[in-house]
């Protein structure tokens, strides 16, 4: 069995930022970390639904919208898993960047979070994804395509 670097994380060391979790001909799959692991500080299912319909909105309309393969949340709720294909490193982290920051600033209605839209519509929560958003923005704010590459434990 091939083993992927996402594969090989030390959760100890893992800090939130970008990662490439796997690399799949010519699809990448992009960890977005936005808490650190085992910490008993995740994120709530509320923030979690709610920056998920708003990040998936907003990179559908990108210029490279049918690019983006997937986005949702991984199940420790400390982030979220995007495929993209065929985006350069630098594009996706951009890509992200600017999400977040649509994230962090919106106003309005929730994509796609009507009863006949969503099959959770009442657990959404705007101010607490906001908040989470302008965090992790913080962590990214100058994330580069050298900071892709997961932490290596050291060796003694």
């Amino acid at each position: 069995m091939k083993i992927t670097p996402g594969a090989q994380i030390n959760y100890d060391i893992l800090k939130p930022g970008i990662y490439i979790n796997r690399i799949d001909d010519d699809i990448t799959t992009y960890d977005i970390v936005m808490k650190a692991s085992n910490t008993g500080d995740y994120l709530t299912n509320s923030a979690l639904h709610t920056i998920e319909h708003i990040f998936k909105d907003y990179v559908k309309d990108t210029e490279f919208g049918d690019s983006i393969i997937y986005f949702g949340p991984t199940g420790s709720r400390t982030g979220f898993r995007l495929l993209t294909r065929r985006l350069t490193d630098n594009y996706s982290i951009q890509l992200i960047r600017d999400a977040f920051e649509h994230i962090s600033e919106f106003w309005g209605r929730i994509p796609r979070a009507s009863h006949t839209e969503c099959a959770n519509c009442l657990e959404h929560n705007l101010p607490q994804a906001k908040e989470e958003a302008k965090e992790f923005l913080e962590v990214i704010k100058a994330w580069t395509k050298e900071d892709l590459k997961y932490p290596a434990a050291e060796t003694e």
